[in-house]
């Protein structure tokens, strides 16, 4: 039986209320998941649901208040600062906004050896193996001696990919990575994303809102709302024949270009929204019968 490389179990978070005397808000009530080496496990859920706070939580940016965070068979749910740097080697992060991740100040060669000679590498083998994850993201080599101010927000988020695959991570966890990009960079990027796994074997958390994005690059979708997972599956299924009633909601939700289904779409939303599905009526739902 293999160990996953991330796993996530009854994981609970809560911040301080506001207020001398209000009680701890808890923004997850008990969170369990898994992701294996070499997966894409997408977290998707609305504003508000939680999913964001999964991946603070296993970057160590928010304190657990209960559960446990596994990695490579390893407790590391409450690291030392001293444990999470020498962790930092093998979970990478990449943010939504690819300008503000940036250090405006230094060349885009700064940026990415910085990380490397932290680790220990030459200036010479710093340099070099700039060039490779430049090359690898699909950005040319004159990039090393440019700012981030002066490359489109698609290319950034290159750059803060290849500075996440840097260290030779074995999960990097993808907070909205796309969301602030138009469609035609997101579908670059996305196609990026996997391209990369397929090369170099890196797992990824995947966050994001849109179910159309997590249908593109994961393997197994798990669903948060208001704080707890309500369903769990292969990416296929769940994109596109949802059990749960919340799982619909978000289907229904995404637009599509078809404006009679479109408008079907926005009755049947109506109709859920009126009526909670009971198991009938999930069977007689269009989403069970494909349309």
């Amino acid at each position: 039986m293999t160990t996953a490389l991330l796993d996530v179990s009854d994981l609970r978070v809560a911040y301080p209320g506001r207020g001398f005397r209000a009680r701890p808000h808890e923004v997850l009530h008990g969170v369990s998941l898994a992701v294996d080496q070499g997966e894409t496990l997408g977290i998707v859920g609305e504003s508000g649901s939680g999913k964001t706070t999964i991946g603070r939580a296993v970057l160590g940016l928010v304190k657990p208040s209960g559960g446990r965070i596994g990695f490579l068979g390893q407790d590391i749910t409450h690291c030392t600062p001293k444990e999470r740097r020498a962790l930092a080697r093998y979970i990478q992060v990449v943010f939504q906004d690819p300008y503000s991740s940036l250090n405006p100040s230094l060349t885009i060669g700064d940026i990415l050896s910085e990380p490397l000679v932290v680790q220990g590498a030459t200036a010479r083998g710093a340099r070099a193996r700039v060039h490779e994850l430049l090359d690898q993201v699909g950005l040319p080599a004159d990039t090393f001696a440019r700012l981030p101010r002066e490359f489109s927000g698609g290319q950034r988020q290159r750059v803060a990919i290849a500075r996440a695959l840097a260290p030779g991570p074995k999960l990097i966890v993808c907070d909205e990575p796309v969301s602030a990009l138009d469609l035609s960079t997101q579908a670059r990027v996305l196609d990026l994303f996997v391209d990369i796994q397929r090369r170099t074997g890196v797992a990824y958390l995947f966050i994001s809102h849109d179910l159309a994005v997590i249908r593109h690059v994961s393997h197994r979708v798990s669903v948060v709302h208001r704080g707890d997972i309500v369903e769990t599956g292969p990416a296929g299924r769940v994109t596109s024949e949802p059990e749960h009633p919340y799982t619909q909601h978000l289907l229904l939700a995404a637009p599509v270009a078809d404006p009679v289904e479109q408008r079907n779409r926005r009755v049947e939303r109506q109709r859920l929204a009126a009526a909670p599905p009971t198991a009938e009526t999930h069977r007689n739902s269009p989403l069970k019968q494909g349309s």
